[in-house]
């Protein structure tokens, strides 16, 4: 097997995938479930790059992996059409639109003064609100669907309680695994309950040395920077900034499962981040992640901006979303030529139905905190949190309008208190 494209794919091929892609990441809204959506009805209905089997098994691959799900899809997709070249043209045309429209907002956000700008502020914070709790619901009800998961979310919410630790979500999503295989490793009913499987054959062109030079750049990047921030501080002060926050956004992507809603508490814990970027910052940031199209991963350029120096704002954005991408996407071309191996044992599988939950209780507690504490203040924000979060789960109403809805609500709040 090698990652070399068929004829047609070559270079005209990765413009045809940066086409593709970059549509699909101006048009994208809803989250990376729709975005799975989007990416079936353009590449295995309309496009007929791929079969529905080979689809379903990209699927099942990069939610089995941390890292954005949405955006590994779309990487592996464009591996599979145009090698290497389209690959990189898939990332980028999916990514670039939101990290722009994010970058603009960062611009915008300090001039945000007065009773508009504030109240817009709070409108997004409130978004956050609702958007966070409906991910909880939705990842609850598909994550924790028996007695035992549910027990695994409640006790990494009771976790994260207890623990003030830098290293609580580490712990808490070890302790979900280590529960999962002791739970599901011999439940004879397991795979038929709880695993999404699919009846494809994923035919991948990475080659295994490609796969092994992946894990190992993966691991000693893991490893390696947080050594590196340690002795930086001798080699000069912005070297070391610089080191700290790629290892701080590396390691919340290298942690998320669950997709992109779970980075916000685990990059929240980042104290490089949480010393540079106040809390209503990171909530209003994030609630205008979600009115962009594209990954919500995406936020983290609008993070990198925020806690840099003036000269190096770009830089710093450009360095914090390549960090908070780079895992996931490494992490899918180190598992792609093992892959029909891996998803057939049911240890491997019982491991990750423990995280998974864990992951449920994760987001809970984020919802508390900092969601909830620092966006809702009184009856009137509560009520505009709650209808946000029903139009969502229950009328499925889009993202964006949600988000005006809840931007016009906190301008009109911030007028009436003026």
């Amino acid at each position: 097997m090698t990652v070399s494209a068929p004829p047609s794919t070559h270079g005209r091929g990765a413009l045809e995938v940066l086409g593709a892609f970059l549509k699909l990441g101006l048009t994208s809204f809803g989250g990376p479930v729709a975005h799975l959506g989007y990416f079936r009805r353009e590449f295995v209905e309309r496009r007929r790059w791929l079969d529905e089997a080979t689809y379903g098994d990209l699927v099942a691959l990069c939610q089995f992996l941390p890292g954005p799900a949405s955006s590994q899809v779309g990487f592996s997709v464009g591996l599979l059409r145009a090698g290497w070249l389209g690959a990189l043209a898939a990332w980028c045309g999916f990514t670039l639109p939101s990290v722009l429209l994010l970058l603009a907002f960062a611009v915008v956000a300090p001039d945000l003064g007065g009773t508009v700008g504030q109240g817009l502020v709070h409108g997004l914070k409130l978004t956050a609100v609702a958007v966070v709790a409906q991910a909880v619901w939705d990842m609850g009800r598909r994550l924790c669907p028996d007695r035992r998961r549910t027990a695994i979310a409640l006790s990494a919410v009771a976790l994260l309680g207890a623990m003030h630790s830098a290293y609580a979500q580490l712990i808490v999503i070890a302790c979900g695994a280590a529960a999962g295989f002791a739970f599901y490793r011999r439940d004879a009913a397991f795979d038929a309950r709880g695993a999404t499987l699919t009846t494809g054959m994923l035919q991948t062109r990475v080659p295994h040395a490609a796969g092994i030079v992946a894990l190992v750049l993966f691991c000693l990047l893991l490893a390696a920077v947080p050594a590196a921030v340690r002795l930086a501080p001798m080699l000069g002060g912005s070297i070391w900034q610089d080191l700290r926050s790629f290892d701080a956004f590396f390691r919340s992507g290298a942690l998320v499962f669950g997709g992109g809603h779970v980075v916000l508490p685990l990059l929240q814990q980042q104290p490089v981040i949480e010393h540079a970027v106040g809390a209503n910052e990171l909530l209003a940031g994030y609630g205008a992640a979600q009115a962009v199209p594209g990954p919500l991963f995406s936020f983290a350029a609008y993070l990198g901006w925020t806690m840099s120096s003036t000269a190096g704002r770009l830089a710093g954005a450009a360095l914090a979303t390549v960090g908070i991408f780079l895992p996931g996407l490494l992490l899918v071309v180190a598992a792609l030529p093992h892959w029909q191996a891996l998803r057939t044992r049911r240890s491997t599988a019982a491991m990750f139905a423990g995280v998974n939950a864990a992951v449920v209780g994760l987001l809970a507690a984020a919802l508390y905190s900092p969601v909830w504490t620092s966006a809702v203040h009184g009856p009137i924000d509560f009520a505009i949190a709650v209808v946000g979060c029903f139009l969502l789960v229950r009328w499925k109403a889009p993202p964006l309008a949600v988000v005006a809805l809840c931007a016009a609500a906190g301008i009109g709040i911030a007028g009436l208190a003026g």
